[in-house]
C-alpha cells in the first residue's frame, strides 16, 4: 500500500492512477509555477509524487506543432521544477514520460532504456526527450508510456483513435495496455526504484491487427484500409514515432506485463462491454 500519493495532472492518466491508489489526491496545479507547487506540497505532505501532467495535443500531437510554448512549458520546463521541489523535501518523485523517442526495432531486439533516442521528428517527442534527459541523472523514477490502450472507450485511447481513422499503417509498435502499465508503475513506486523503465507489453503489434481484433470482438461492421507511410504523410502535420521497446529491464524486476496480443485482446473484450453499455443508455 502506498500512503499519501499526490498526482500532478488532472487528465486521463492521472485519474486512472488515482482510481487505483486509494487515498491519493489529484491536482491540476501548474507544474511550472514553483510557488504553487510548494503550496500544494505543503498542504498535502505526500510521501510520493507522481507527475502525469503534460501536453499530448488534441486530437493528437499535431496540436503541439502549433502550440510549442505551451507544450514546452508542460512537457519540458515543468517536470524539473516539480522534481527539484520533491527532492528538496525528501519526497519520492516519479514522472510519466514517453517511449516515442525511437524509430524502428533496434534490429529486432527492441530499444532498451540506455539506448540513445533516435527519433526527433515531432515537437512533442522532442519535448518529452528533453525532460527525460534533464531528469535521468537524478534519483527519480521515469516511466515510459507508449500508445496507451484501455478497456474504456475514450478519445485518448488508441483503440478509439484507430477505429475512427479508417486508414492505418502497418508497422510494428510497442503499446502500453493500462491494466498492465498502471500496476507495474505503482509497484515500481512502492519499491522506490529510480531510473528509466520501459512499461510496454512484451512484443509488438501493428495497427491493422488491433483493428482486426476490434472487428472480431467489438464491431463486425468496421471497415478500414492499410496504407503506406508515404500516403500517411499528407494526412498529418508532423512525424510519428514507430518503434519497439525492450521489456528486459522490467522483467528482471519480476514485474509481469502480459504479452501484447493477450493484453490487447483482453482490453478489447472490456471495450465491447463498455461500448454496449453506452449504447443501451
Amino acid at each position: 500500500m502506498l500512503a499519501r500519493v499526490l498526482i500532478f495532472g488532472n487528465g486521463w492518466i492521472g485519474n486512472k492512477f488515482a482510481a487505483r491508489l486509494p487515498g491519493s489526491a489529484v491536482t491540476a496545479t501548474d507544474i511550472t509555477d514553483r510557488q504553487a507547487v510548494r503550496r500544494i506540497l505543503a498542504d498535502h505532505a505526500p510521501s510520493a509524487v507522481l507527475n502525469c501532467a503534460g501536453k499530448t495535443g488534441r486530437p493528437n500531437i499535431d496540436w503541439c506543432e502549433e502550440h510549442k510554448l505551451e507544450t514546452l512549458a508542460s512537457n519540458t520546463i515543468g517536470p524539473p521544477v516539480l522534481a527539484r521541489e520533491c527532492l528538496d523535501r525528501g519526497v519520492f518523485f516519479a514522472h510519466v514520460g514517453s517511449g516515442c523517442v525511437y524509430d524502428g526495432d533496434n534490429g529486432g531486439a527492441g530499444y532498451g532504456e540506455d539506448d540513445p533516442p533516435n527519433f526527433f521528428g515531432s515537437y512533442y517527442s522532442r519535448t518529452k526527450l528533453w525532460s527525460e534527459q534533464a531528469l535521468r541523472e537524478l534519483p527519480v523514477l521515469l516511466l515510459r508510456l507508449r500508445m496507451p490502450i484501455d478497456g474504456m472507450p475514450g478519445p485518448r485511447n488508441l483503440i478509439t483513435k484507430l477505429a475512427g481513422y479508417g486508414k492505418v499503417i502497418s508497422i510494428p509498435n510497442s503499446v502500453s495496455v493500462l491494466d498492465d502499465f498502471l500496476p507495474a508503475a505503482i509497484e515500481l513506486v512502492r519499491r522506490r526504484r529510480t531510473g528509466i523503465y520501459n512499461l510496454t507489453n512484451p512484443g509488438a503489434i501493428v495497427h491493422p491487427r488491433i483493428l482486426e481484433l476490434y472487428r472480431e470482438i467489438v464491431d463486425p461492421s468496421l471497415v478500414f484500409e492499410t496504407i503506406s507511410m508515404e500516403n500517411l504523410g499528407g494526412r498529418v502535420k508532423t512525424g510519428r514515432s514507430n518503434c519497439v521497446l525492450s521489456t528486459v529491464k522490467i522483467e528482471r524486476e519480476g514485474i509481469r506485463l502480459r504479452p501484447v496480443e493477450e493484453a490487447v485482446r483482453s482490453a478489447m473484450v472490456e471495450y465491447r462491454k463498455h461500448a454496449a453499455a453506452a449504447v443501451r443508455v
